[in-house]
């Protein structure tokens, strides 16, 4: 392993570190599945704090694979991200709404589109994947292509097989486990 793998590993592992720091919650918790959970990943504990927001940006800049045309970021959750990774890569981004608006215009994609576009999808939390494979499937609807979707941490609850069911490849950055938690 070169020293500068070796660095980039250490500063995964600090990244994980600081995520947990700055973001797990112990309790007795709703998530948006309807499920509860004795831990919870506030996403706007983290993504709110931008030398973690940075640094998160760098690695998923890593994983986008070549050829993409645009980074999309699910609404609210995943703006934060979506913006950073468009800072870090100069690709423009999208925003998949979870649903239409009551006024202005009625769409669930909001910025510009065009049709055969290569979009990678990117999410904060993974657990049942439904938010990722919504704004996925939003992309598709409107002309798009998906060539992924990466997101910050797997809570390990089925996500990703529900993910791949659904026809998208899925790439994290950190599982629970992983993260030791």
């Amino acid at each position: 392993m070169t020293d500068t793998t070796t660095r980039r590993n250490e500063a995964h592992v600090q990244l994980g570190r600081d995520l947990v720091a700055a973001a797990y919650l112990e309790g007795d918790f709703v998530l948006s599945s309807g499920q509860r959970s004795r831990y919870y990943f506030d996403k706007y504990l983290f993504e709110t704090k931008p030398d973690i927001l940075r640094r998160l940006a760098a690695e998923l800049a890593a994983l986008v694979p070549s050829g993409t045309d645009r980074i999309c970021g699910t609404e609210l959750g995943a703006v934060a991200l979506a913006t950073a990774l468009s800072l870090e890569t100069s690709l423009p981004f999208v925003i998949a709404r979870k649903g239409a608006k009551e006024y202005s215009t009625e769409r669930l994609i909001e910025g510009i589109l065009e049709p055969g576009d290569r979009v990678i999808v990117v999410e904060d939390i993974i657990t049942s994947g439904t938010q990722a494979i919504r704004a996925a499937e939003r992309v598709v609807a409107a002309g798009g292509n998906v060539v992924g979707i990466l997101a910050v941490v797997d809570r390990e609850e089925g996500g990703p097989a529900a993910i791949a069911a659904a026809g998208f490849a899925l790439t994290t950055l950190f599982d629970r486990t992983g993260l030791g938690v």
